[in-house]
């Protein structure tokens, strides 16, 4: 049989115990409610460079970071996907006891070790409620992180709440927003209506902007399989603002106790005030702002050059001792 060469070390797999699954390993996890298995897949082979990405949701999935494999494989970046306890391709136990912020902190360094990562490799990505996610396991574990980085994710959800009722609540076409208020009073979050309102005239303005019919297929597979049974009660049944479990979560008091070299990114147009992401970049002693000026919450997608070369540039940046 043929001995096929790697042509770059990053592809070299050889050696690694995830070759027979191509980069697949599914996870024990401990809980307080029993063992479950979590989803992951390697993506490369780097030392020093190992990116495991944080999802939002929350209840979504992994899928919509597909775009990286455009941008990080060239860059020499490992990177993992990973679902979270509940969401579509990890076991999805129905408890809400589960569903709750330490839970989850614990569940990620669970898959830290899991997978081999620590100081010396492990950049942790958040996006979105991954950011929350992100921000609290820094809280809890920095110790073991090299590099994090919290995307489109404002570390207040009462400011969020704010942004959304003072700022993007009162540009939206007012016809529209009375009739989804109406909906939402009443409690009819499943009426199609409510849905096709919100995609008219919120998501291609402040979620990913571009036309419905053009958004891309890994973000329509994550928006098609998240688990409302998790995102309903942490994240509420509203898409303007949210209630439920994380209502009341805020860390900025706590921002300048994350001290490993951090990145912001935030953007122009996202349903999170791009202003308060550019302060939280202040307030974190180790931190750079990455801004997306023509991008939304999605903007690995709508600005994605910015957001990817952006990602890259900073990983690099901490790996060569620059920050």
């Amino acid at each position: 049989m043929a001995d096929i060469q790697p042509i770059t070390p990053y592809l070299d797999y050889r050696g690694r115990d995830d070759v027979l699954s191509g980069g697949v390993r599914l996870i024990p996890i401990d809980t307080p409610k029993g063992s479950f298995k979590v989803w992951t897949k390697r993506v490369g082979n780097s030392p020093s460079m190992r990116l495991l990405l944080l999802h939002g949701g929350p209840g979504a999935t992994h899928e919509y970071f597909e775009a990286f494999d455009s941008y990080l494989p060239a860059a020499g970046i490992e990177y993992y996907y990973y679902d979270q306890l509940g969401s579509f391709y990890s076991d999805q136990p129905d408890d809400p006891d589960l569903w709750e912020i330490p839970r989850f902190v614990e569940e990620v360094e669970q898959v830290r070790r899991a997978l081999g990562l620590d100081r010396d490799n492990f950049y942790l990505l958040g996006h979105s409620w991954g950011g929350i996610l992100a921000m609290e396991y820094a809280l809890r574990y920095q110790q073991h992180i090299k590099g994090l980085i919290i995307s489109n994710m404002m570390a207040s959800i009462p400011a969020y709440n704010d942004y959304a009722h003072n700022v993007l609540m009162p540009a939206m076409d007012q016809e529209a927003l009375a009739e989804i208020q109406r909906y939402e009073s009443e409690g009819d979050y499943e009426n199609p209506r409510y849905m096709e309102l919100l995609m008219q005239h919120h998501y291609v303005y402040h979620i990913l902007r571009m036309p419905l019919e053009d958004w891309p297929d890994p973000v329509n597979r994550a928006f098609a399989h998240i688990n409302p049974k998790i995102y309903v009660p942490m994240q509420g049944p509203s898409e303007l603002g949210a209630s439920g479990k994380l209502e009341r979560w805020d860390r900025t008091a706590d921002l300048g106790r994350i001290e490993v070299p951090t990145l912001v990114i935030g953007a122009e147009h996202d349903t999170m005030d791009p202003k308060h992401m550019r302060w939280m970049a202040d307030q974190i002693p180790r931190a750079r702002y990455l801004h997306c000026p023509n991008g939304s919450h999605m903007a690995m997608y709508d600005d994605q050059e910015t957001y990817c070369y952006g990602l890259i540039a900073f990983i690099l940046d901490v790996d060569a001792g620059r920050i």
